[in-house]
């Protein structure tokens, strides 16, 4: 327990930090939804003269751009980049830190199993993942709410919602096997950022050219909004890879971290 509470004290200001992020972010652009679906036909007209393909790339849908599940699903794919950011740095973080640091030979002196270490520092990556979706969905139901004066179907966003969590978690598996298999990280952001914008990019490149398996290779386009949208649910065959990968990325990085040689200082 102390040592789960000493990692999270440990993020505690990355935490407030990328939480102000995401909240000042859905403020800001839930904020602009009034004006827009007031001049929702002139704001169609203009998206219509992007070519086709950026429109796709940019999640730009010209028929739901006036409704607030619409408008939504726009803006929430910069939300959701923000929040793969905060997920990756947290993930590549939690072993290389100790190695940069140059404390890793201290606590593994301490009468703790590599597991329990493991275990502690995920734990607390995970409450701090939760703190930051809880303010997040709280701030964005609450704005959604009030520019919003018709009837929406708050399941669906929800739904939408929810997706920011399943996103990190994907993304926070992921910096954690990089953690434990690249010895040394001078800095994690360069490398969360890089991987990040990465999958956004081969994402963009899915949606344009409209091939679904290309859809498995970034786990930015597993969770459709449209799709979403359309049929209150999640699809069910990108939900069992990305729970299939969050597995076997953490096993992974269990049995990877409990065998490698943690050099001295």
């Amino acid at each position: 327990m102390n040592m789960f509470l000493h990692e999270l004290k440990a993020y505690r200001k990355s935490t407030i930090t990328w939480t102000l992020a995401l909240v000042g972010l859905v403020i800001l652009f839930l904020s602009m939804f009034p004006s827009i679906s007031k001049e929702a036909e002139e704001f169609k007209k203009v998206i219509e003269g992007f070519p086709e393909a950026l429109r796709i790339a940019l999640g730009l849908s010209v028929e739901n751009i006036g409704s607030i599940l619409g408008f939504y699903s726009y803006i929430f794919l910069y939300i959701s980049l923000v929040g793969a950011i905060q997920a990756m740095n947290l993930g590549t973080s939690i072993v290389s830190k100790e190695i940069r640091d140059k404390t890793a030979d201290f606590l593994l002196t301490k009468p703790v199993t590599r597991i329990k270490i493991m275990t502690s520092k995920l734990l607390a990556a995970l409450t701090s993942l939760v703190i930051t979706n809880v303010f997040y969905l709280g701030a964005a139901s609450m704005m959604a709410s009030l520019v919003e004066t018709k009837e929406y179907s708050t399941r669906i966003f929800l739904l939408l919602s929810l997706t920011l969590f399943f996103l990190q978690l994907i993304f926070l598996a992921l910096g954690i096997i990089v953690s434990v298999v690249v010895s040394k990280l001078k800095s994690v952001l360069p490398i969360s950022l890089g991987t990040v914008f990465a999958f956004f990019i081969v994402g963009a490149l899915a949606s344009t050219t409209g091939d679904d398996a290309l859809r498995y290779l970034s786990p930015f386009k597993y969770f459709n909004s449209t799709y979403i949208v359309q049929n209150s649910s999640y699809e069910s065959s990108f939900m069992i890879v990305a729970i299939g990968f969050i597995v076997i990325a953490v096993t992974a990085s269990y049995l990877i971290y409990s065998k490698r040689d943690i050099h001295a200082v």
